[in-house]
C-alpha cells in the first residue's frame, strides 16, 4: 500500500508559480509512474501531467503544456509539480496519483492510489 500526500498549494496571482509536493510513503514507489489530476468544482477530474517510474518521460496536458514541469526524487519518495505562467483557469484542487505500473497513463482509473489533494487558487 502506498499513502500519498500533496502539498505547495495556495492562493497565487496569475503569472505568478508554484511548486507541488507529493510524498509517498508505506512503501516506495520508485517504481511506479506518477501522475497529476486536477478537479474544479463541478467539473470532472481531468488529466495534467505524469512521469515514468525513472523520470525519463513525462507527458502533459495540452492546456499545460510548456508551463508545468512534472519531476520525481526517487531516494526522497517525492514527485514534483512545478507550475509557472499560472492562469485563472488552473484553479482547481490537484491531486497526485500512483499507479502499480512503471510507465505514464492518463485516465483516472488506471491509477491505483490517489492523495487527498492541495488547493490551488489563481486570482486575475
Amino acid at each position: 500500500q502506498v499513502q500519498l500526500v500533496e502539498s505547495g498549494g495556495g492562493l497565487v496571482q496569475a503569472g505568478g508559480s508554484l511548486r507541488l509536493s507529493c510524498a509517498a510513503s508505506g512503501r516506495t514507489f520508485s517504481n511506479n509512474a506518477v501522475g497529476w489530476f486536477r478537479q474544479a468544482p463541478g467539473q470532472e477530474r481531468e488529466f495534467v501531467g505524469a512521469i515514468s517510474w525513472s523520470g525519463g518521460s513525462t507527458r502533459y496536458a495540452d492546456s499545460v503544456k510548456g508551463r508545468f514541469t512534472i519531476s520525481r526524487d526517487n531516494p526522497k519518495n517525492t514527485v514534483y509539480l512545478q507550475m509557472n505562467s499560472l492562469k485563472p483557469e488552473d484553479t482547481a484542487a490537484y491531486y497526485c496519483a500512483a499507479r502499480r505500473r512503471s510507465w505514464i497513463a492518463t485516465m483516472t482509473l488506471e491509477y491505483d492510489y490517489w492523495g487527498q489533494g492541495t488547493q490551488v487558487t489563481v486570482s486575475s
